[in-house]
């Protein structure tokens, strides 16, 4: 089965984009020490975005934030998710051998596309995951249209039968 994927020239250099933007953060934080590691800080959750003729789904990985920890809001044709994962108070910083979980504040921002219904957004958070759903505008989707196979029937004139 052959499957047809858009083709989108920038998602390689978004892509980049990330890899560099962790590139830098981990080797800051590695060279920051041990104690600067331990502290709070900004970090981008992992996010997958689909669309299909309904609407555009994202999925952000936000395991261990309260939703309450979490705001979601649109405003001029942008989404903007804020969150932070907070540090358990309960450990102390020096009991800790590793620390590979990221902590801190975060911001991710989306230019919605002019489809998208801004007032019909919901959005459900489950399992560490934040489901957004942004339904498509009913002049947006697509309207499929039956073609007719043949010619246009004709209506003929009804008169008195001619023999000949």
């Amino acid at each position: 089965m052959t499957v047809l994927t858009r083709w989108e020239p920038f998602r390689e250099f978004s892509t980049l984009q990330d890899r560099m933007n962790r590139l830098f953060r981990d080797s800051y934080n590695s060279e920051a020490g041990r104690d600067e590691s331990l502290t709070a800080s900004s970090f981008a959750p992992a996010v997958d975005v689909y669309e299909d003729e309904h609407q555009v789904t994202l999925k952000i990985e936000v395991p261990g934030i309260d939703e309450k920890d979490i705001d979601v809001r649109i405003e001029n044709n942008t989404l903007t998710v804020h969150g932070e994962r907070k540090i358990e108070k309960e450990e102390k910083e020096e009991n800790y051998r590793r620390v590979e979980r990221q902590y801190g504040s975060f911001t991710r921002t989306f230019t919605l596309p002019t489809t998208v219904d801004s007032e019909k957004v919901q959005a459900n958070y489950d399992k560490g995951v934040l489901k957004i759903a942004l339904p498509k505008k009913a002049e947006a989707k697509p309207k499929q249209i039956k073609v007719n196979v043949g010619s246009e029937k004709t209506l003929e004139a009804k008169g008195p039968s001619k023999a000949a």
